[in-house]
């Protein structure tokens, strides 16, 4: 049995809260947040010891994994000093995206739990769905040929309007992350971005990619459309052959360039996923079968590693935009 302890127990922690606590292979132990009362409140609703302190915690209880769903300025600036105490401690760590807003912050991250050895992982749940697992398939079997573009749209209608970059590093690991399990390393982007009426964050992004394997792609990335309609699109082709993942999880098309025929692969509510919050489990469940399996923690799939390689894709983004639109390297993060 794998003990839990959740670090930030508002909204987001409360959902890690309720699945540990029903998981068959994990017992949530305790819960910690900085705001007693809050802390209280789920120590009650789920029966198990409150701290306000992780050190403390950790001092206190066994714990095998901690999971970090604090939240801060644009989502991020609170996941450091949790992730590092629990690192620090030796415990694996499952942290929300971003990883940081910070990138030195999210550097130190990644480098401490390899220097420690411990398995840290980050809530990339765009990745976990049987769609995107089969356009995976469908590049490594080089069905698609060599790749030649990629090219993804993730929409949501958000009003909040924190930061200048509220948008960029709060919405986008998700959609970089995706370009990247699929078509590898990002190393060079160009971006534009603009305001809707009345806005302060730079609510809808258009930036340009060139990936380390030669294909180029686009992302689209918008705070200002309808949740009434699908909220991410993705396509790639290479010279065999073409797919489009609709909607996250509903469905992928395959195209092979010298056939008619098509390839179909749909979500079945009876079979699959009932919607887009079991992305949420997929994600964690997949987290917590890799720890049973005491897998590397070079293994573990959607790792911090692969949060900051998409944090540093989100910051040259940024400098792009500053610039003017001039095209700009992203740092190689095995180099870091």
């Amino acid at each position: 049995m794998i003990r839990v302890a959740v670090v930030g127990v508002n909204n987001i922690g409360l959902i890690h809260c309720r699945f540990y606590s029903q998981h068959p292979d994990t017992e949530l132990a305790a819960v910690c947040d900085l705001m007693e009362d809050r802390a209280r409140e789920a120590s009650r609703t789920f029966g198990v010891k409150a701290y306000t302190d992780l050190r403390t915690l950790l001092d206190c209880e066994h714990i095998d994994m901690v999971c970090v769903a604090t939240g801060g300025e644009e989502k991020g600036s609170h996941h450091y000093e949790p992730v590092m105490a629990a690192i620090e401690a030796g415990k694996d760590v499952l942290v929300e995206k971003p990883i940081s807003n910070r990138i030195e912050e999210a550097r130190a991250m990644v480098r401490s739990a390899s220097a420690k050895g411990v398995r840290f992982a980050c809530n990339l749940n765009h990745r976990f769905t049987p769609a995107a697992a089969k356009a995976r398939e469908l590049i490594r079997e080089n069905r698609l040929g060599q790749p030649l573009f990629l090219n993804m749209r993730l929409t949501i209608d958000n009003k909040a309007d924190f930061t200048e970059w509220f948008h960029m590093r709060a919405l986008h690991p998700h959609s970089i992350d995706v370009m990247r399990y699929l078509f590898g390393d990002i190393k060079r982007v160009q971006a534009f971005m603009t305001k809707a009426a009345g806005r302060q964050t730079w609510s809808t992004a258009s930036v340009n990619m060139e990936f380390a394997n030669g294909a180029v792609g686009h992302l689209t990335g918008s705070y200002d459309m309808s949740m009434l309609h699908p909220i991410e699109w993705c396509e790639a082709a290479g010279t065999e052959g073409r797919f489009v993942i609709e909607n996250v999880y509903e469905s992928l098309s395959f195209f092979p360039h010298r056939s008619s025929e098509q390839l179909v692969m749909k979500n079945s509510i009876m079979r699959g996923m009932q919607g887009f919050n079991d992305t949420f489990g997929n994600r964690i469940n997949r987290f917590i079968e890799q720890l049973k399996q005491q897998a590397a923690p070079a293994d573990i799939e959607g790792s911090g590693l692969e949060a900051l390689a998409a944090q540093e894709v989100i910051e040259a983004a940024i400098r792009s935009h500053e610039s003017g639109g001039h095209a700009v390297e992203v740092p190689d993060v095995a180099a870091l």
